[in-house]
């Protein structure tokens, strides 16, 4: 009944533009949520890739080593022969799995644009590509999704404040990390939760298929706490509960956590003594083309020498999460 309410709410607020969505506009944040999950209620599921065994031993505790890019970047239009580049260059357009519910990072504004951190990465990709950052084709994913879509070629690569990590790696490649932060924990305002403990005997909000969720229940069960998890599809459905009563506290990336924080100021940040677990982001590309890995690796290098990724983050992130500018993780290579 939440969404169908928050649905009829849109007809409402539909004239909204995307000023006032990146405006901290609680309203149309839930709205947004609410037609998203109504749209994607009629997609087609995506199977669970199979796991195959790295070739190399990974290490849980730096799981980022990626390839080496090959060499400069060939010129925009010109794809080396028979590489899966060259693919998506007579395709017409990169085909990318993007999240459209997080502010800074991979945002649906009121008037259809996506725009944040994520998306504009993706753009330059395209760019590198094609000498056109517009040629891009965005397939929204949920999180449970962001794997399966890459790996089943449903889209070329995807970019949705995916972590890397070594079970992640049986399923699918990743470019080298372009951005690190930690899981949190948001709560009301006005709650008794101060501290991790205090989640005992409550609700705790966290999207399927995250690593997140995967931390927290191992929490729960090494502490005994006796807290219940309430898992969603979509990010934006853990603010919708814990603003309804629903859920007592979300645990996400802080990376998302800001976002939520920003829509609706009646809320807050648990200051934990130490963080739950460290996200790392890469972007996820499916283990048949190695060259595309190498490649999406090499604009990486050159948007981190040019001041393009500070130029973006700053855009991006600064300007609408007050996030301050940190320099990229300088990549690590395994060959």
């Amino acid at each position: 009944m939440r969404r169908l309410r928050a649905l009829s709410l849109a007809l409402t607020v539909a004239f909204v533009g995307a000023s006032c969505a990146s405006s901290h506009d609680t309203t149309t944040a839930r709205t947004v949520g609410a037609l998203n999950a109504v749209n994607h209620a009629n997609a087609p599921s995506v199977p669970d890739p199979p796991y195959r065994k790295p070739k190399w031993p990974c290490d849980k505790s730096n799981p980022t080593p990626s390839l080496r890019p090959a060499g400069s970047l060939p010129a925009p239009g010109q794809m080396p022969t028979g590489t899966f580049m060259q693919g998506i260059q007579k395709h017409g357009r990169l085909v990318v799995g993007v999240d459209q519910n997080t502010a800074g990072f991979g945002y649906r504004q009121a008037n259809g644009d996506i725009d944040g951190f994520d998306v504009d990465l993706l753009r330059e990709v395209a760019r590198a590509i094609f000498g056109d950052p517009t040629k891009i084709e965005f397939v929204s994913v949920t999180t449970g999704e962001r794997v399966p879509a890459v790996a089943n070629g449903q889209v070329d690569i995807v970019a949705s404040l995916l972590s890397i990590t070594c079970t992640r790696w049986q399923q699918i490649d990743f470019t080298t990390e372009y951005y690190r932060t930690e899981q949190g924990v948001l709560v009301r305002s006005n709650s008794s939760i101060h501290r991790l403990a205090d989640l005992g005997g409550k609700k705790i909000c966290a999207t399927r298929g995250s690593t997140s969720i995967d931390a927290i229940n191992d929490i729960i069960k090494g502490t005994g706490l006796k807290a219940t998890i309430d898992p969603v599809d979509l990010r934006t459905d853990c603010l919708v509960d814990l603003e309804d009563g629903a859920a007592d506290a979300i645990t996400s990336d802080n990376t998302i956590l800001d976002g939520f924080r920003m829509q609706d100021p009646q809320t807050r940040l648990l200051s934990l003594s130490m963080p739950i677990e460290a996200e790392r982001y890469g972007m996820g590309i499916s283990i048949a083309h190695p060259e595309f890995v190498r490649f999406v690796n090499a604009v990486l290098e050159e948007l981190r020498a040019n001041g393009r990724y500070e130029q973006l983050f700053t855009q991006d992130l600064t300007a609408s999460l007050e996030i301050p500018y940190v320099p990229p993780p300088p990549p690590e290579y395994r060959s």
